[in-house]
């Protein structure tokens, strides 16, 4: 009897572990494809899906909101769309909260997603929450010089993500020799912090 319930347990693990991925992905295309398909908002009701066909096409927002981005994109490609630009930021950079909001994000933004950003472009191993505890981190970009005048030219920033939300973590600065670099990629070194150590990367050729 108890041969049987381990067989049957292992089956159930075997399954959980084939379904639990497959699910999970659907869920979170899901809540992409349901998130986007509010772009259609900005869509007369009499042009939406619904009113002309009698019935909602699902994935509709996402394919408008790509439309959106490559059309804003190509806008910003030539001087006048760069002008229209230059001018809706000095138009929000002059509102009271909400500059303060939009400057902080677009930095941000701008620092993550530009080709010459220099964000999590160095996966490294930092001593975190204390010494002689290692984790995997990221090495940002360089710190202001009112924090080098003060620390000196040994510290580099850090950006130590949670798991398992990478999206959150902690900005620290550290001593550059109390790091160590890591012989991996960004996506490599991020899925094995994400998997807690269980997703480990193919050793490297050499």
């Amino acid at each position: 009897m108890t041969q049987i319930k381990m067989t049957l347990k292992g089956y159930l693990v075997t399954g959980l572990l084939l379904w639990l991925p497959v699910a999970v992905t659907f869920w979170v295309l899901n809540l992409i494809v349901g998130t986007l398909d509010q772009t259609l908002n900005l869509v007369p009701r009499s042009l939406r899906p619904e009113a002309l066909f009698g019935f909602n096409i699902p994935g509709l927002g996402v394919l408008l909101a790509v439309l959106i981005l490559l059309g804003t994109g190509m806008l910003t490609a030539n001087v006048l769309g760069q002008r229209l630009i230059d001018l809706w930021d000095g138009l929000l950079s002059r509102i009271p909260v909400v500059k303060t909001i939009y400057s902080s994000v677009k930095q941000v933004s701008d620092t993550l997603l530009s080709d010459n950003g220099q964000a999590f472009k160095t996966p490294i191993l930092v001593q975190f929450p204390h010494q002689g505890m290692w984790t995997v981190a990221f090495q940002t970009g360089p710190l202001p010089h009112a924090v080098n005048s003060e620390l000196g030219d040994g510290y580099i920033g850090v950006y130590v993500p949670t798991i398992p939300n990478p999206t959150s973590g902690y900005f620290v600065m550290v001593a550059k020799a109390d790091t160590k670099p890591l012989n991996m990629s960004v996506d490599e070194a991020l899925k094995y912090a994400i998997s807690m150590g269980m997703v480990a990367p193919a050793p490297k050729a050499g």
